[in-house]
């Protein structure tokens, strides 16, 4: 059965970083291309990094180069590294599985896709 079990997440001030976990299980991760959604009050969830299993890599315009995505095959676990948070990047973060990395944020995602059950992070001082 696939599992994927977020990490990472709290409470941390404007400017500040913090490291997301995904540890994935329950499927061939090596093949498998992975990523980050997140969702703000009131919102609707949005894409935010993905990484095929090349590990290309692809970002949400908004992440304007302050995250980092990446995976390590040998712990089946995807990172997502945020830094110069701001108030606005307050969310509930979701890992996901099995979604089709593209510059088309919204074609990432289909009916097959699984999802973590999410972290929160909080930007705030």
């Amino acid at each position: 059965q696939l599992q994927l079990v977020e990490s990472g997440g709290g409470l941390v001030q404007p400017g500040g970083s913090m490291r997301l976990s995904c540890v994935a299980s329950g499927f061939p991760f090596n093949f498998y291309s992975m990523g980050w959604f997140r969702q703000a009050p009131g919102k609707e969830r949005e894409g935010v990094s993905c990484i095929n299993s090349l590990a290309d890599t692809y970002y949400a315009d908004f992440v304007e180069g302050r995250f980092t995505i990446s995976r390590d095959n040998t712990k089946s676990t995807v990172y997502l590294q945020m830094n110069s948070l701001k108030d606005e990047d307050t969310a509930v973060y979701y890992c996901v599985a099995n979604v089709e990395c593209s510059d088309y944020i919204d074609a990432w995602t289909s009916s097959d896709t699984s999802w973590g059950q999410g972290t929160q992070i909080t930007v705030s001082s």
